[in-house]
């Protein structure tokens, strides 16, 4: 319900589609208050460095800097940012300092499927719109993709890949280490031999 109907959202449209998916009374009324709460909640959790990155994401994100290539971010969240704080990329870098561009967590006029977001990270990075990919796990973010004529790389992780293709993504796969790298430094993007 989460990735179908909430993630990629402002925080508050986020609140309110959660509320109305699980179908609370009255959750318009009661959206900012939910919002708030799992605003204090989820600032507990990444104060008491409880949020890590899975194993193949770091990785991952070190073959694309070995590639030369510019990373960007680009979430809704006003949390991101303190959550790739936390994350330890290296022993001298964390994930927040080796991105490029980082449109985290701005106020803009609509969440994800709109694309806004992803062409506005394109925009802030020396890479073009047309030249990049988005690594995303939730339909509505592959549809933004898709609509800002970018490729989208689907991560199902709890067994929920359907959706994302259903979303036009061009590759899904449930952990990032089964991208092929080499065919991704000659702008493929398929998954690693077996």
């Amino acid at each position: 319900m989460y990735k179908s109907r909430v993630a990629g959202k402002p925080r508050l449209s986020g609140a309110l589609a959660a509320l109305q998916a699980l179908g609370v009374p009255h959750a318009v009324q009661q959206a900012v208050v939910y919002g708030e709460h799992k605003q204090r909640r989820l600032e507990e959790l990444i104060h008491a460095e409880a949020v890590m990155a899975f194993p193949d994401e770091l990785p991952f994100v070190r073959a694309v800097m070995a590639l030369g290539w510019p990373i960007a971010v680009a979430s809704s969240s006003k949390n991101a940012n303190a959550m790739m704080k936390r994350i330890q990329l290296d022993t001298d870098r964390t994930l927040l300092e080796v991105v490029g561009s980082n449109v985290c967590g701005r106020d803009l006029k609509q969440g994800k499927p709109n694309p806004e977001i992803f062409l506005l990270a394109a925009a802030e990075s020396p890479a073009a719109s047309l030249n990049c990919f988005v690594v995303e796990d939730a339909p509505g973010g592959i549809e933004a993709a898709c609509a800002a004529g970018m490729t989208g790389l689907g991560v199902a992780r709890l067994h929920d890949a359907a959706p994302l293709w259903g979303a036009v993504v061009s590759l899904v796969v449930t952990r990032l280490d089964e991208v092929a790298i080499d065919e991704l430094s000659q702008g493929r993007l398929c998954r690693c031999a077996s």
